[in-house]
């Protein structure tokens, strides 16, 4: 196997496949990257048997057929320290040996053919939603998921494709994200993708791709790009239930007014007091350590004084992800769960019981 391509090319491409590599155990298989030249097209996997990325480039020169492995991480290494000019790839000897002006590098290769497949089932349903609209999605309710809970569908994200709307899921119990799109042609069904893969295709993919899933993987292609994902086998909690019937009071405060005074009263991870007045809005921190309070005047046409407690990040990370100039806080009373709203999206966060 042989071939030539420029640095920049293929520093990106080992540089995306790295959150795919098994990186616990170097002697295995999946710690290296599948490489293979062919029709004069360069193409790279990597997995870790859970997600895979599988790449092509045409843009090499003076090709070779062959195929090779290589520990991923080792070759970006070298890649990363080559100077910005064409780079000369070549198998010798078990050997993958990279070359720039009058610098070498060898590194030792696995057999090729021990590759794990990344062949999936071709039976696969469609889901017929733009790329720009499912990263849109899924990037607004990213935040909620949770991290290594035992309950594992927790893990990641619920895509409840309804008759009428699609919802995109998350919670870490403490809080529940919904996003939602119109529905114009999916089947009614319902998979759970893990958070790793959340984010990266939220890396991978910002033009047209095709999406498609069956009961165990979701596939993600474009024209140079194919990723996949194992789905979280698991019953997602019924979400809908948690969801509010009836609000007493639903306020529209302007988004930067909120972010503004968050921060100056408390730090990212820290609780914090809301206290809603007819004519004003309090914030306190609720820092054992420090004492800070700031306050803005605004008309909010309620008759009675009420409060709301809470981690600051639950706000800030909804905030971020929020498109208007106002958002929706709804709520009932100060210990029950409070509902904040934007476009096609909308959280419900469990505040800290306060004692009277």
């Amino acid at each position: 196997m042989k071939f030539i391509i420029t640095k920049s090319i293929f520093e990106n491409i080992i540089s995306s496949m790295q959150p795919f590599l098994e990186k616990k155990d170097a002697s295995s298989i999946t710690s290296h990257i599948y490489l293979e030249v062919n029709d004069s097209k360069l193409i790279l996997k990597a997995t870790d048997y859970e997600i895979g990325l599988e790449c092509s480039i045409d843009t090499i020169t003076e090709s070779l057929y062959g195929k090779a492995t290589v520990n991923g991480s080792n070759l970006l290494g070298i890649i990363k320290r080559l100077k910005d000019s064409d780079i000369i790839i070549e198998t010798a000897d078990n050997n993958l040996v990279i070359k720039q002006n009058k610098s070498t590098f060898k590194l030792p290769m696995y057999d090729a053919d021990e590759y794990p497949s990344l062949i999936l089932n071709q039976d696969l349903k469609n889901l017929d939603v733009s790329t720009v609209n499912l990263i849109n999605s899924i990037r607004k309710i990213t935040p909620a998921i949770d991290n290594n809970n035992p309950k594992f569908e927790l893990n990641g994200a619920l895509i409840d494709i309804k008759s009428s709307k699609i919802n995109f899921v998350s919670t870490d119990t403490r809080r529940l994200a919904i996003s939602f799109l119109q529905n114009i042609s999916n089947a009614e069904a319902q998979f759970i993708i893990p958070k790793k893969a959340i984010i990266e295709i939220q890396k991978l993919f910002l033009d047209n791709a095709t999406i498609s899933y069956d009961e165990n993987n979701l596939i993600v292609s474009n024209t140079n790009m194919r990723f996949f994902t194992k789905l979280i086998n698991g019953k997602f909690p019924d979400y809908e239930r948690i969801i509010p019937q009836n609000l007493k009071y639903n306020l529209e405060i302007p988004k930067n007014m909120l972010i503004e005074s968050i921060k100056l009263v408390t730090s990212l991870f820290s609780n914090i007091k809301i206290t809603f007045k007819p004519q004003s809005i309090i914030f306190e921190s609720l820092d054992e350590d420090t004492e800070s309070k700031t306050q803005i005047d605004i008309d909010l046409n309620i008759d009675n004084e009420f409060y709301l407690a809470v981690n600051a990040k639950y706000l800030l990370d909804f905030l971020s992800q929020t498109n208007k100039e106002n958002v929706t806080i709804g709520f009932n009373e100060s210990n029950l769960p409070f509902y904040l709203e934007d476009d096609k999206f909308f959280t419900i966060v469990m505040p800290i019981v306060l004692e009277k």
